[in-house]
C-alpha cells in the first residue's frame, strides 16, 4: 500500500515512488476519532492511486487533516462526518485559504470513496462549485537569448578556469615532495594535499613544522586546497551547467550517484534519475553532457578517493569547512550539497564571482528551475521532436493554459484562423460526394452545349477538353490566356508551382514530365538555401508535391517520365533571382 493508516498510536505511514518513507502523527487533535476518519482517504490520494508523491505534499495533506478537525470541531461537529452538513463546511472553507479547501476537498472526496460514510447530498456539495479557487501559479519564465548566452558564457568559464587548475595543481604534486624534507614551494605543497586531503593552513603548519603566521603557506595552501578539491561554488557551476545541458528536473539531478550512471559504449550515457512527483525516469545525455560529466568525475577523482565510504558513490561531493569538534578534528568536511539554502549561496556567490548580468543589467538570479524551463524552450525551437508537448510532464491542456494563454493580438488571430480553417476541412469532408444519376447525366449532355455557348468554348476546343488532349480548368481560370493573377488575353504571371496548392487543379498522366521537373527544381532550391527559407518558400508545394500528386500516378509512367527530365532550369520558366545555375552557364 502507498500509505497506511495506523490507529494504536493515530499516524499514518507513507511509502513514495523513490523509496521514501515518511510517518506522521495523527494523535492530540480536538477530535481524534474524526482524525481517525478522515485518514482513511489519505491512502487514496497517494501515487499511483492519486497524486501525492512527495513528503512535501503529504505533510501539507495532514496539516490540511488536523486543520480541519479543528474548524469542523469549532463550528459543533461531535457525531463523525456521518453527520457533516454542507453549511457546516461551507463556513468553515470561507474562513480558511483557497489552498486548504483545494486540500480538504480531495481529502473529503477520497474518504467518501474509501468508506462512504459522508452523506450523499454533502458529496455532491464538494464537488460543486469552489467556495475559494486557488489562484493559478505564473508560469516559470525562460532566460531570454541574451541572459541564457550569458549565463552559459560565465559557467563555461568557471568551469574551465577549475579543471585548467585542478591540472596545473596535479602536476604540482607529481614534481614534489614532503615540505619537511623540500621546504616550502607550490610543488611540495600541493604534494601533501595529494596525500593528506583538504587541509587549513593550521593543518598543515602541523604537519610541516611551519609557522601559522607565514602568509605565503597560507595563501598557496588555500588556493591549492581549492584546485585539488572541489568548493560549493564549482559544484554548482558543474550542477547548473550540466542541467543546460540535458534538461534533467533540479531534484532528479541533485540525488545523483555514480549507479545511476549507465555507460553504453565509450560516449552513450544512460542516466536513471527520480523526479520527485512522477518516480524513477530515464534519459540518454547528449554528447557536451557526457564530456561534462566525465570532466567532473576526473576533477573530483582525488576528492571521492578522501571520502567516507558512506559519500563515494555519491556523483556531486564538494569540501566545506567547519568547526573543529572532538568528533571531527578536521576542519574541512567532504558531503554533498543537502540544504536548499546552502544550494542558494552556492548560486548567488557563482553570480558575484562571475558577474553574470540580466537584461535589465542587474545580477541574474540563478534558479534551477528556469535553467530547465529555458533548455526545454530552446528545444521546442530548434524543431518538432515528436512529442505533442513541450514538458513530457504536461498535459497540453496544461500547456495551453500556461503557453498559449498570454498572446498577441496578431498571434491570437493566426490561431483562430488555424482553428476556423481546421474546421472547414473537416465540414468539407463530412459533405456528401455527388452522384449523378442516369437522369442527371441526360439532361448535364443535353445541356452541354449550351453551357459551351454560354462559357465561349469552341466546338474543336471542347472536343478537346472531352478527348483529353487540352488542360481541364475547373476554376474561374479557364485555361492559362484567363489567369486570376494577371491581366486577361495575358499569360498568367504566378509562378508554375503555385497550382499545386489549387484546390481546382487537375494532373493529368501527360502532366507527370512537368511535375518532376519541378521535384528537381525543388531539389536544387533545397541545397542553394537554408532549411527554414525553403519551408517557409518552396515548402507547401514541395510537400503536396511529394505526398499526394506523385504517389497517385502509376511506378512505370514515372520511370518513363524521369527520362525526359534534363535537371535544369531551361526547362522551366523562371525569373532570374529564380534561377539555380550559376550566371555563366545560363
Amino acid at each position: 500500500m502507498p500509505a497506511t493508516v495506523h490507529h494504536d498510536p493515530l499516524g499514518v505511514e507513507f511509502v513514495f515512488p523513490d523509496g521514501q518513507r515518511l510517518t506522521c502523527p495523527l494523535g492530540g487533535t480536538e477530535d481524534d476519532a474524526l482524525a481517525a476518519e478522515l485518514a482513511c482517504g489519505l491512502p487514496g490520494l497517494v501515487h499511483p492511486l492519486g497524486q501525492v508523491a512527495a513528503p512535501r505534499t503529504a505533510k501539507r495533506y495532514v496539516r490540511d487533516l488536523r486543520k480541519l478537525v479543528t474548524g469542523l470541531t469549532a463550528l459543533g461537529l461531535s457525531g463523525g462526518l456521518g453527520t457533516v452538513t454542507s453549511p457546516m463546511l461551507v463556513r468553515h472553507w470561507l474562513a480558511s485559504s483557497p489552498s486548504h479547501v483545494m486540500g480538504s476537498r480531495w481529502l473529503l472526496l477520497s474518504v467518501a470513496d474509501a468508506t462512504g460514510v459522508i452523506p450523499q447530498p454533502v458529496v455532491h456539495s464538494i464537488t460543486g462549485r469552489l467556495v475559494k479557487k486557488v489562484p493559478k501559479s505564473t508560469p516559470i519564465q525562460p532566460y531570454t537569448e541574451g541572459e541564457w548566452r550569458r549565463l552559459l558564457e560565465a559557467l563555461r568559464s568557471v568551469v574551465a578556469q577549475a579543471w585548467s587548475a585542478h591540472r596545473e595543481a596535479r602536476n604540482l604534486a607529481a614534481a614534489g615532495c614532503h615540505p619537511a624534507d623540500g621546504g616550502l614551494s607550490r610543488e611540495n605543497v600541493a604534494w601533501l594535499l595529494v596525500r593528506e586531503g583538504p587541509l587549513s593552513a593550521e593543518e598543515f603548519g602541523v604537519l610541516t613544522g611551519c609557522s601559522p603566521a607565514n602568509k605565503w603557506a597560507a595563501v598557496h595552501v588555500r588556493q591549492l586546497k581549492d584546485a585539488l578539491y572541489p568548493t560549493s561554488i564549482t559544484l554548482a557551476a558543474h550542477r547548473l551547467l550540466f542541467a543546460a545541458y540535458c534538461g534533467v528536473v533540479p531534484d532528479g539531478i541533485a540525488d545523483l550517484g555514480l549507479g545511476d550512471v549507465s555507460w553504453a559504449g565509450e560516449s552513450t550515457v544512460l542516466l536513471d534519475y527520480v523526479k520527485k512527483r512522477r518516480g524513477k525516469e530515464s534519459s540518454t545525455l547528449t554528447d557536451r553532457a557526457v564530456r561534462l560529466l566525465e570532466r567532473w568525475l576526473d576533477l573530483t577523482s582525488l576528492l571521492r578517493a578522501k571520502a567516507p565510504d558512506d559519500l563515494r558513490e555519491e556523483l556531486w561531493l564538494r569540501t566545506r569547512r567547519r568547526r573543529k569538534t572532538s568528533e571531527h578534528p578536521r576542519v574541512f568536511l567532504i558531503d554533498r550539497i543537502e540544504m536548499n539554502s546552502r544550494r542558494q549561496w552556492a548560486q548567488w556567490q557563482l553570480v558575484h564571482l562571475t558577474g553574470v548580468q540580466g537584461d535589465d543589467g542587474n545580477a541574474l538570479p540563478i534558479d534551477s528551475r528556469r535553467v530547465r524551463t529555458t533548455y526545454l524552450n530552446q528545444l521546442s525551437r530548434g524543431g518538432w521532436t515528436g512529442a505533442t508537448t513541450i514538458d513530457p510532464n504536461h498535459t497540453p491542456a496544461v500547456e495551453g493554459d500556461h503557453y498559449l494563454s498570454a498572446l498577441t493580438p496578431a498571434q491570437r488571430e493566426a490561431v483562430e484562423q488555424i482553428v476556423e480553417d481546421g474546421q472547414a476541412d473537416i465540414l468539407r469532408k463530412a459533405e456528401t460526394p455527388m452522384v449523378l444519376t442516369d437522369e442527371e447525366t441526360a439532361r448535364f449532355a443535353a445541356d452541354l452545349p449550351q453551357q459551351a455557348r454560354r462559357l465561349g468554348v469552341a466546338a474543336g476546343a471542347l472536343a478537346a477538353l472531352l478527348g483529353g488532349e487540352r488542360d481541364v480548368f475547373t476554376a474561374s481560370c479557364k485555361d492559362q490566356l484567363a489567369g486570376l493573377h494577371g491581366p486577361k488575353g495575358k499569360p498568367c504571371p504566378a509562378r508554375p508551382w503555385v497550382c499545386l496548392l489549387c484546390p481546382l487543379a487537375l494532373f493529368m498522366p501527360r502532366h507527370v514530365p512537368n511535375l518532376l521537373r519541378l521535384r528537381a527544381f525543388f531539389s536544387r532550391q533545397f541545397r542553394l538555401m537554408t532549411t527554414a527559407e525553403f519551408m517557409a518558400v518552396f515548402g507547401p508545394y514541395a510537400d503536396r508535391l511529394e505526398r499526394e500528386v506523385l504517389p497517385r500516378f502509376p511506378d512505370a509512367l514515372l520511370e518513363t517520365a524521369a527520362g525526359e527530365v534534363a535537371h535544369t532550369d531551361a526547362e522551366i520558366p523562371l525569373r532570374p533571382e529564380e534561377s539555380t545555375e550559376p550566371e555563366e552557364d545560363r
